[in-house]
């Protein structure tokens, strides 16, 4: 899961990077592993910084204060695909053909088809096990085939409407050409989030400073206005000279977009295709109010109190207590400097955080049948932990409320849910369930009563990806054998060990692509011997606080003027 970002203001005399650096703050828990932003200066040149931690870590003041330009592309990363390593943070560059930049949300379900044409047809080297430099340079075989020195928004719209021909799976993706202009489009399901916004220049008269985001949060807390999602299959370009271009390149497929957007991954406080992820949430604690009703009676057990498990599930927990009759209470105090434990990468790490994030106040849980509420079990490594920290902490019974269906499938779409062995909810009833993270009872969301809490705000959107519960996935194309690929390389163990290599370097076994530092230049060095140097191991962009990457080139260099 990704928060991708791409700002482009009126006024050339003011630099876009601190108010990105801003954006990713605002979109951090869609991930917490990398960030980074490449913004595009005088002549076209380009600048980036980006690394392994949080956004306040990486892009900090000094780094920004170098970063030059009016237009850049921002990104927030937790891996799906592919590792940790540095070499694989975002935004990603290729020179040829025009520069293009990439910040992508989502994860490809035909990524090895797509490597083959590369190899075999494109000719372009990947350098990373990252679906998303698969796709960068997808779209850069298809930009290349116009054979032409300046592009124009045809041109552009052309490429992409190959991208969505030829790739599978999720993707909403925002992009830049240098000295030409901002661009996004959206997988033709939907099914992750993507919009776009403006605000009139305070220094340009008559002038807009553009936004595309992730999530509309973005836009209203730097100022903007006007949000608009981006449709199913539909590409958007802003340059300074002519304006918004919009294209239709594919018809609309299935509109499904991923139902964990407004269980868990969303801000409370963002709105996405036109549903308020806060009154989804607080209708999917109405609904959960009436299903755990019946399933207490049933099971002749009286809940005392009811207390969330921080932050997500606040929302519906207070309406469920509302509609039971129950208090409500703050029983766990939350350590804000801890990371989600869900987006974790490797499941000790998520086990041993749980305890660290969370403390349990023992007045609101002696001598106490305690309803806690979550927005989801996934692992079950936090329920499990948490329970346990409410007996510790003196609960006669613990109620384990989930405010979504058990997740009992993988997600392919790129939300880290990898294993289904890893599923608490897998091959397990709910009773079962129960017994394996230690609740008296576990009550969880029926799906239509989720769907319910979603569609009362847009019925125009009659379907949703629910794939993680019913195993039914709206892009097909994902058999048995895919599922089986897709756990061996993203399994936590993939994404923690290296392998040792010949040359000193480390790989991955998920890919053996090889782990190199992410402060590398565009071209390694050569020495007079013709061997690359040590200093020189990655190819990407030069990552040193915010200076120039590469060769100054003009504005217009293959590009119509801008």
């Amino acid at each position: 899961m990704c928060g991708v970002l791409a700002m482009l203001l009126a006024s050339q005399a003011h630099h876009v990077a601190p108010e990105l650096a801003e954006g990713l703050q605002l979109l951090q828990h869609r991930g917490q592993d990398a960030c980074g932003i490449v913004t595009n200066g005088q002549r076209g040149r380009l600048y980036q910084h980006k690394a392994n931690g949080m956004v306040r870590d990486v892009l900090t003041e000094n780094v920004l204060g170098g970063m030059v330009g009016a237009m850049g592309v921002g990104h927030v990363r937790y891996p799906t695909a592919g590792s940790s390593a540095h070499a694989e943070a975002q935004p990603f560059y290729v020179n040829s053909p025009y520069g293009l930049v990439l910040a992508h949300n989502g994860n490809l379900t035909n990524t090895g088809h797509l490597l083959y044409y590369l190899d075999h047809y494109g000719h372009r080297h990947i350098n990373t096990s990252s679906d998303s430099e698969v796709l960068l340079n997808i779209l850069a075989d298809a930009l290349q085939k116009t054979g032409k020195f300046r592009i124009d928004a045809d041109d552009i719209f052309r490429a992409v409407r190959e991208v969505m021909q030829t790739s599978s799976g999720a993707y909403a993706c925002t992009m830049m050409i240098p000295g030409y202009g901002i661009f996004c489009f959206r997988d033709p399901n939907g099914i992750r989030p993507l919009g776009w916004c403006r605000r009139k220049s305070l220094e340009v008269e008559g002038g807009w400073d553009y936004l595309m985001a992730s999530e509309s949060v973005v836009c209203d807390a730097l100022g903007f206005q006007d949000w608009e999602d981006v449709k199913p299959g539909e590409a958007l370009l802003i340059t300074r000279d002519t304006g918004i271009h919009r294209s239709q390149c594919v018809p609309s497929r299935q509109f499904a977009p991923d139902m964990f957007e407004y269980v868990y991954f969303a801000r409370p406080d963002s709105v996405l295709d036109g549903i308020s992820v806060y009154r989804a949430r607080m209708a999917m604690g109405d609904a959960l109010a009436a299903n755990a009703k019946a399933k207490l009676e049933a099971a002749g057990i009286k809940a005392d109190v009811v207390i969330p498990v921080p932050d997500t599930s606040r929302v519906a927990a207070l309406q469920l207590a509302q509609n039971l009759g129950l208090p409500y209470r703050e029983g766990f105090v939350k350590n804000r400097y801890v990371g989600r434990t869900f987006i974790m990468p490797g499941q000790e790490m998520r086990r041993k955080n749980v305890r660290r994030k969370l403390n349990a106040m023992a007045m609101e849980f002696a001598d106490k049948v305690v309803l806690l509420v979550d927005d989801s079990i996934v692992r079950g490594t936090t329920s499990k932990e948490i329970i346990q920290m409410a007996r510790d902490a003196g609960a006669k019974k613990v109620i384990m409320a989930s405010c979504a269906p058990p997740i009992r499938f993988p997600n392919v779409y790129g939300i880290d849910m990898p294993s289904r062995h890893e599923l608490v909810a897998h091959q397990r009833t709910e009773e079962e369930v129960s017994q394996h993270i230690g609740a008296d009872l576990t009550i969880f969301q029926t799906l239509p009563d989720l769907i319910s809490s979603c569609s009362q705000f847009n019925p125009s959107i009659t379907e949703y990806d629910c794939s993680v519960f019913t195993g039914q996935y709206v892009t097909g194309g994902v058999d048995e054998k895919y599922l089986a690929s897709l756990e061996t390389a993203r399994n936590d163990n993939a994404k923690l060990k290296k392998i040792p290599l010949a040359n000193g370097t480390t790989a991955h076994p998920a890919s053996g692509a090889p782990v190199r530092e992410a402060n590398t230049s565009l071209e390694a060095p050569v020495n007079p011997e013709g061997e690359v140097s040590k200093t020189g191991q990655t190819v990407g962009l030069h990552n040193s606080g915010g200076e120039a990457v590469g060769a100054a080139h003009d504005v217009g260099v293959g590009l119509s003027q801008s």
